[in-house]
């Protein structure tokens, strides 16, 4: 929601003078089952957070180590693929997703399966790591501005919280997907197999990602009301003390000035970007049906 509110700030004059506003409507997709309606209606732009547990419902029975306590009932899957599927036939409409969503939706097209990350992996991915650009990403109008901007136009910093790699399948990608980026075992070293973006279809315009998830965390940003909330949290009974601990120590991590710096650059290039001119777009062409003007454009945000 704060994502979304920094970028509506800028449409704030051209939505006032129209008597609109931007909404945004949160479903708890897995505890209620509960889904927003398919595009072309009410909703165009859709945002995929993370979460808890295995990325296939039907592994989270709330015993297992993957599970992080998570008991669910596994009916929503095949209504939210079908949603997915809905998303990526419209190019009108898009979709930007972290964390858990992200392997929801590489489950969903079949380009990648998760694995449990086991002792010879070090276990669960915590903290500030780096991930490295693939070649693809290199020829992508979006993502090449992003290399220009990294050291050595490849490795940048993500903050990174997962059980499970996303390990690629062995067949083909289906047309218009392409892996953007992959884990990186060491600072500076070479990709390793794990996927950690993927673009699942660009927007008419042939510049940004329409359909893109990854596999990391772009979107804390105010580290001190992020720190406020878990402390709530806690208080109120939400949270185990490791999984409250844990975070903790995550976010404090990420108090560094360089540090923050430089997912501030990831964030703008992997979430703030994409989801701007997508929002951008939507407010524009909206607009112009009513015959008005916002005096904002979604190419602003590529320039």
């Amino acid at each position: 929601q704060a994502a979304v509110a920094a970028g509506a700030r800028v449409l704030e004059p051209g939505l006032a003078a129209a008597d609109l506003s931007v909404q945004v409507v949160t479903f708890d997709v897995r505890k209620s089952h509960r889904l927003p309606g398919p595009p072309g209606g009410r909703f165009r732009l859709y945002l995929g957070t993370g979460g808890p547990g295995h990325i296939d419902p039907y592994q989270n029975d709330g015993k297992a180590v993957w599970t992080q306590g998570t008991l669910e009932n596994p009916a929503w899957e095949p209504r939210l693929h079908d949603l997915f599927t809905a998303i990526h036939a419209d190019p009108d409409s898009a979709l930007l997703a972290v964390c858990h969503t992200f392997g929801l939706m590489c489950y969903w097209c079949g380009v990648a399966q998760p694995h449990l990350r086991g002792p010879e992996k070090g276990g669960k991915s915590s903290g500030v790591r780096e991930n490295v650009l693939t070649d693809d990403a290199l020829r992508h109008p979006w993502f090449a501005s992003f290399s220009k901007s990294l050291p050595d136009g490849r490795h940048f910093k993500i903050a990174d919280s997962r059980l499970f790699d996303l390990l690629p399948v062995p067949w083909p990608y289906p047309e218009e997907m392409i892996a953007i980026s992959h884990e990186c075992h060491a600072p500076g070293g070479p990709p390793g197999e794990a996927l950690t973006m993927v673009e699942f279809a660009r927007d008419r315009g042939g510049v940004m990602p329409r359909i893109f998830a990854v596999n990391h965390h772009p979107e804390i940003q105010d580290l001190e009301m992020q720190l406020d909330l878990l402390a709530e949290k806690l208080a109120r009974g939400e949270v185990s003390f490791a999984w409250y601990e844990e975070r903790n120590r995550l976010l404090t991590s990420l108090l560094d000035p360089q540090t923050a710096k430089e997912l501030r650059l990831t964030t703008r290039y992997t979430l703030l970007g994409p989801l701007r001119f997508q929002l951008y777009r939507l407010v524009r062409e909206r607009c112009e049906r009513l015959g008005l003007e916002t005096g904002v454009h979604e190419d602003q945000v590529v320039g």
